[in-house]
């Protein structure tokens, strides 16, 4: 199973939570991004920022580099339509690719992750292994993220490591 799903944990990336003010809706907040937000749970790119959505008039964005200034960045962009707070440092993203991954991830999650049910663009805020994470799909590969706080990010990572090695694919 090893060669059938790639884990690799991500590296510098930007992470912010943004809560929409009373009577902001999604279309506000897309527009702020040149797009639409999420009004559910799904992800939206956004130049170089996708945004994920994780509860009603709620998000989380994601970019693949932090810099100093990302989280004033996304304060001037939203203009005082929504709180920003950088997350960055509170989050370990995992990458998970492959044939296999799909059927990993399902050996942990109390969800549906079927393509059908879960196809590439849908988002959860669930618990894995009895961690809670924030889980998006890419792409068809499949592709998956998952973010977990970073104090549980060791007990993910040895869940994943055992059910790899326990030949979850079976």
């Amino acid at each position: 199973m090893a060669d059938d799903v790639h884990v690799e944990r991500l590296e510098d990336f930007a992470l912010a939570s943004i809560m929409a003010r009373s009577g902001i809706h999604a279309d506000a907040i897309g527009a702020a991004f040149a797009g639409l937000a999420p009004d559910g749970p799904s992800l939206a790119q956004a130049g170089d920022i996708t945004l994920l959505g994780i509860a009603p008039g709620a998000w989380l964005a994601h970019a693949a580099r932090w810099t100093p200034d990302w989280e004033a960045s996304l304060r001037d962009r939203l203009g005082g339509i929504a709180s920003v707070s950088d997350q960055s440092s509170s989050y370990e993203i995992f990458r998970l690719r492959g044939p296999r991954a799909r059927r990993l991830l399902q050996r942990g999650v109390a969800i549906d992750l079927d393509p059908a049910v879960f196809p590439p663009g849908t988002v959860a805020v669930t618990a894995i292994a009895h961690i809670g994470v924030t889980l998006w799909c890419l792409d068809a590969a499949p592709t998956f993220h998952i973010a977990c706080f970073r104090s549980h990010a060791e007990s993910f990572q040895q869940w994943l490591a055992m059910t790899i090695e326990s030949g979850a694919h079976a």
